[in-house]
């Protein structure tokens, strides 16, 4: 869930600061990248050099560095994160929140921030109960920020009562329940996605395919339906498990695929079409293993069905991706094939790109459609996929 995401952890003046620290940690360890923004006061509850350390990252507290003048940009901060959490938030933290006031970084960066927001409430239980203290809260609340309620238990001041800071175990499950919660934008909209490669038999032991693992696919479908679609995904063999909510369909020659997604399409609003389908398969297939011989043997192959092809044909207005392997001539070869096959985009990737290609869990893009190209660095594939449904979504909607 958490894998790839960019998380701000600010940290505010409190003796809960200390979780931050294991909080940090856990989030690294879930695969998010995390950059800690810090108050003055935070610093002398923990210091930046154990949050640099277990970040990653240089800790930013101040506008800009007093040594070199660098700018710290709060606006910059606010577009990198996909999410903005405060742990421990102070009431005085709070209350400058709900009110606007933007007089440190780690404020500036919250009226800056375009992601969600969270913050993980620390405080003495007096204050907590306080009657401003619960209207700052709820007005935030109703600003769309999400409260992680403190715990009961002993407090730093000897009281015992509600106030503690959630444990960091619990903050990171209430991140990933963020995550999972956010709006659905592709809601009631139906997705045909092929994944995966395709098995041609030429007898009952042997087959014709390719190295495809089908990563691309099942990370496209899973961000479909994080985001409120119906997948249905017709997966050719691949190792991988259904991705959460998603409804698979197994097969395994390309003309099988070819029949469900003949099938299905017609029901759906758009298909992305990223499976490594066969071109060719053996014209007659062996009933018994075929013996070795003394000889050469020749298999005939027959062309097998353009699934792209025959979908583009009878498109009318759904949406239809597609994807381009290349080894050379690569652009000139992709965009024939997005005017060939009707497509409304096509995925290029190359395998002469490192980190591009089969089998890995990165890829190196470029998104071609009529107007033009859009060239991606360096990803993971799910952050591929990720900026693939952005484009369908921003189709969608024009």
């Amino acid at each position: 869930m958490l894998k790839g995401k960019h998380i701000i952890l600010g940290i505010t003046g409190s003796i809960a600061a200390f979780k931050s620290a294991v909080l940090c940690r856990l989030l690294v360890s879930a695969g998010a990248e995390v950059k800690v923004v810090m108050t003055p006061l935070a610093k002398q509850f923990i210091t930046p050099l154990t949050m640099a350390t277990l970040s990653q990252h240089p800790i930013l507290v101040d506008f800009f560095n007093p040594e070199n003048g660098e700018w710290n940009s709060h606006v910059k901060l606010g577009e990198w994160a996909d999410l903005y959490l405060i742990a421990p938030a102070t009431a005085n933290t709070m209350a400058k929140m709900s009110a606007g006031v933007a007089d440190n970084l780690l404020l500036t960066t919250y009226l800056s921030a375009r992601c969600p927001v969270a913050v993980a409430p620390a405080m003495d239980l007096d204050m907590y109960a306080h009657v401003a203290t619960q209207r700052n809260m709820e007005q935030l609340r109703e600003d769309g920020v999400h409260i992680i309620e403190p715990g009961s238990g002993f407090l730093a001041s000897g009281l015992v009562g509600k106030g503690r800071m959630a444990e960091p175990e619990q903050i990171v499950a209430a991140v990933e329940h963020i995550f999972s919660e956010k709006k659905k934008s592709l809601e009631g909209k139906h997705f045909l996605v092929t994944a995966g490669a395709t098995i041609e038999a030429i007898d009952p032991v042997r087959f014709i395919s390719n190295h495809s693992s089908g990563k691309m696919g099942y990370a496209i479908a899973e961000s479909l339906a994080e985001r409120g679609a119906e997948v249905t995904l017709v997966s050719g063999r691949t190792a991988l498990a259904a991705p959460r909510n998603v409804r698979r369909i197994d097969v395994l020659s390309a003309e099988q695929m070819w029949q469900e997604c003949v099938a299905r399409f017609g029901e759906c609003d758009g298909a992305v079409m990223c499976a490594a389908v066969a071109d060719y398969t053996p014209a007659v297939v062996a009933e018994h293993k075929l013996k070795k011989g003394d000889g050469d043997m020749k298999i005939e192959l027959r062309r097998t069905k353009d699934i792209a092809a025959t979908l583009g044909a009878d498109k009318g207005g759904r949406l239809l991706v597609g994807f381009a392997m290349e080894t050379e001539c690569e652009m000139e070869h992709a965009e024939q094939k997005l005017q060939r096959k009707n497509f409304d985009f096509i995925v290029l990737n190359s395998l002469r790109e490192a980190g591009a290609g089969f089998r890995g869990d990165t890829n190196v893009v470029t998104l071609i459609d009529k107007q033009g190209s859009e060239s991606l660095p360096l990803m993971t594939k799910r952050e591929v996929a990720d900026r693939i449904v952005d484009k369908i979504e921003n189709l969608l909607t024009k």
